[in-house]
């Protein structure tokens, strides 16, 4: 996760005031006065929410509804195709999609959810890229869609195996929702909209609430013993077990879809050859990528021993060579695997899994082996079990 940023004003969540009085180190992050911990620390949180159901706050994120001017929900799908390599055309009503905002080099502007609302498409983005989100898309897409921010809602996010259990005490009917579900139901009064989806690799889901009874609903759920307020560090950590990209570390926009792993992301629709290949931006880079490989890609790294190695870590073939193959991205302690885990992106001959490397750590050399993504096993409650589903970032 990266460090705490300095700022001269900070902006508050509507949950800002829970945290304090629940005792949270607050810390700024993207802009927003955010809880790092609570009292119980980072690796208790993480391992709670493995075990049971965490509750975190992620209104800093930005919430963007696009509304097509014609009426006709198909309209904002091919408008927004046209910035993105994913298929929101094929997107049914109540489901939602991870995609990618591409430039015209095909990098990464950001990566971001898409659901199909039944008349307009919502979209969930990085708090550090919502102001230039909002503004891609007034400056591409205003012709023909409303660009609608929604400031005035929260995003919480209740992930873990008693998540359903739990959120299901107030909404029976969540327990029918399979992984990428999303739907709007009535708590406390208000319309939420609830996906079945998160970022940490366990069952959850994530819940839209509008801003004025946001504090009150936590509170609903924090009653129950199952569930513990999550900071930001032990979102992270849970994040990277599950081999999820981070926005600014894992990905830019000097990195394209498929060097990143996320090639998964582009349908056979948007491929040479698809109905509707091409059309987005960096197309010709992104699809050329596909057909002959990319230079390099991101891996997984399991550092041999204690030490974490961290963003920013050069890699190495060799203990004593002067050519690095590749660079750490994202690293720390997994708490679930009680060791170190990294991810990088290195050389496509130095990807290979079980490949020896040494990263560069104050000086040293020390050895870790390319690894399997993810490095923790997801629990997403899809049709075909109750207890597994599909990888995703």
């Amino acid at each position: 996760m990266p460090g705490p940023q300095v700022a001269t004003e900070l902006s508050r969540t509507p949950l800002h005031g829970l945290h304090v009085r629940l005792g949270a180190r607050m810390v700024s992050f993207a802009g927003y006065d955010m809880p790092v911990q609570y009292p119980s620390g980072i690796i208790k949180e993480h391992l709670h929410t493995r075990a049971a159901a965490g509750l975190f706050d992620v209104s800093h994120m930005g919430q963007i509804a696009l509304r097509p001017r014609s009426g006709r929900i198909e309209d904002a799908a091919r408008a927004l195709e046209m910035l993105i390599p994913g298929d929101i055309l094929g997107l049914a009503m109540g489901r939602q999609r991870y995609t990618l905002f591409t430039n015209a080099a095909g990098g990464v502007l950001d990566d971001l959810m898409v659901s199909n609302q039944g008349d307009h498409l919502m979209m969930v983005v990085n708090a550090a890229r919502k102001a230039a989100d909002e503004a891609h898309l007034r400056l591409h897409l205003s012709d023909s869609c409303l660009v609608e921010p929604l400031v005035d809602r929260a995003l919480v996010a209740l992930q873990g195996p008693m998540a359903e259990a739990v959120f299901a005490a107030f909404a029976p009917d969540l327990r029918a929702m399979t992984f990428m579900d999303v739907k709007t139901i009535t708590l406390l009064g208000e319309a939420c909209i609830v996906s079945r989806s998160g970022y940490t690799g366990e069952d959850g889901f994530e819940i839209s609430v509008p801003a004025r009874v946001a504090e009150a609903f936590c509170e609903v759920l924090l009653r129950n013993p199952a569930v513990a307020p999550i900071g930001l560090g032990a979102r992270d950590s849970l994040r990277l077990e599950a081999g999820f990209c981070l926005y600014g570390s894992d990905l830019d926009e000097t990195t394209t879809p498929v060097e990143a792993g996320l090639d998964w992301t582009i349908p056979k629709a948007r491929r040479t050859g698809g109905e509707r290949a091409s059309g987005f931006a960096g197309a010709e880079a992104v699809l050329g990528q596909l057909a002959t490989g990319a230079a390099r890609r991101r891996v997984g790294l399991r550092p041999e021993g204690r030490a974490p190695m961290r963003r920013g870590a050069l890699l190495f073939r060799a203990a004593n060579a002067t050519t690095p193959v590749g660079i750490v991205t994202s690293g720390g302690f997994g708490p679930s695997l009680d060791a170190p885990i990294s991810m990088g992106y290195v050389s496509r001959d130095a990807g290979v899994l079980n490949t020896q490397l040494f990263a560069e750590v104050r000086g040293k050399r020390l050895p870790l082996t390319v690894s399997k993504l993810p490095f923790m096993p997801t629990h997403y409650k899809s049709l075909r079990s109750p207890q597994k589903g599909a990888n995703a970032c």
